[in-house]
């Protein structure tokens, strides 16, 4: 009873207007909010690499196996916000153990499972099987026990088994395609669906989730090269990185004017809730919407990036603007999911109030938050250095 009456001592002196009382606290913090952009990057990165894989965009091949690393090391991590924000993650299970059909939730869980399992994990070992092969050869004491395991008693490296290998990474980046877009087209679906919730409730919703995990992943993959490069002390390849750049502009003016087909249409359709969301979006989002995700997350990396189409610039200058543009675009796909998440909860249902909500940096939950956002680029690192991504220079 104490916590309660501390908790709203704390809340009250902020809240605006008339609200309902199961309105007073957010049931979804930060934990929420990195969920969806975890599985945003997975599915950006993915599709990343299926450009090499599937469509021969030859281009991009010296990112396609860091794309697939990178996905795998995000999809590891993607349920972990669910299970932290949960507090029983034990009880995740229940979901596979006693399925029920017509729950999205339940759904979300085979799915997860299916693209972990048997997309990446499959793709990441065919695409391997001769490094792997070659190295439990090659190595010695631990190292060789560890990539003998990993051959799964399949050490037939010849052309044809190597040729049935592409035949078959292949086919499985095929059905890895629609497996991503379902991965993340299904966090938008889950939002979309919430009736009561008019900042939610949009058919667009879905589209616009994916086409910003597009965005998002690519700019992570292209960040991660870039980075990689320069701590390996290596040249970045420019066609690679020039060629990602259109396909991430491209994809981010698609996902920017859905955004604002969908705001033009709340305006246009001006319902019942248009008042208070309009509120919403000049007060308590106004720094989150406008300035973080509108302005500095998509306005301006979009800027830098058609420089770079309209002037003649060297190498040095785009790699600058296009590691500018990936750390900006990534920060406004994270406001996206912020906005998202916390405002469609900061005001009541009744349509005559706002909560509010404090991101405590002190706390188990900003503790979990931020050891589950670092916890991807460590298993990233690890990964990289059991099964390098580089081609051999």
């Amino acid at each position: 009873m104490s916590e309660i009456s501390l908790m709203l001592s704390k809340i009250m002196p902020f809240i605006q207007g008339f609200i309902y009382p199961n309105d007073i606290e957010l049931h979804w913090g930060i934990l929420i909010v990195l969920y969806p952009y975890i599985t945003g990057l997975v599915a950006g990165a993915f599709i990343l690499a299926s450009l090499a894989r599937v469509f021969n965009v030859s281009e991009v091949k010296a990112t396609y196996r860091l794309s697939l690393l990178t996905a795998f090391a995000f999809l590891s991590t993607a349920t972990l916000p669910l299970l932290g924000h949960l507090g029983h993650p034990e009880r995740a299970l229940e979901i596979l153990f006693t399925p029920k059909l017509e729950s999205a939730m339940a759904m979300f869980g085979f799915v997860y499972a299916w693209y972990l399992m048997a997309v990446l994990c499959l793709e990441i070992w065919f695409d391997y099987r001769k490094d792997i092969v070659l190295r439990s050869a090659n190595e010695k004491g631990l190292k060789k026990i560890f990539y003998t395991v990993l051959t799964l008693g399949s050490k037939n490296i010849s052309s044809e088994a190597l040729a049935l290998d592409e035949k078959i990474g292949r086919v499985i980046t095929i059905i890895g395609i629609p497996s991503a877009f379902m991965l993340h087209g299904y966090v938008g679906f889950i939002f979309g669906s919430v009736k009561a919730n008019p900042w939610w409730n949009t058919t667009l919703m879905p589209i616009i989730f994916l086409m910003s995990a597009m965005v998002s992943g690519i700019a992570m993959v292209m960040l991660v090269y870039m980075v990689t490069q320069w701590l390996r002390k290596k040249a970045v390849d420019m066609p690679c990185v020039d060629t990602i750049r259109l396909y991430l502009f491209n994809i981010f003016l698609v996902d920017f004017a859905l955004e604002m087909l969908d705001l033009i249409h709340r305006i246009y359709a001006a319902e019942e809730s248009f008042d208070v969301l309009s509120i919403l979006m000049k007060g308590n989002l106004f720094w989150t919407q406008f300035v973080g995700q509108i302005l500095v997350g998509t306005i301006v990396p979009l800027a830098l990036l058609a420089l770079t189409f309209l002037f003649k610039t060297s190498p040095s200058i785009r790699k600058s603007f296009y590691f500018v543009s990936a750390i900006l675009t990534l920060a406004g796909i994270f406001f996206m999911r912020w906005n998202v998440v916390i405002g469609g909860q900061l005001f009541s249902k009744s349509f005559l109030g706002f909560t509010t909500y404090k991101l405590n940096l002190i706390g188990i939950e900003a503790y979990a938050a931020i050891a589950i956002a670092i916890l991807p680029f460590v298993i990233l690192s690890a990964l990289i250095y059991i099964l390098p991504p580089w081609e051999k220079e």
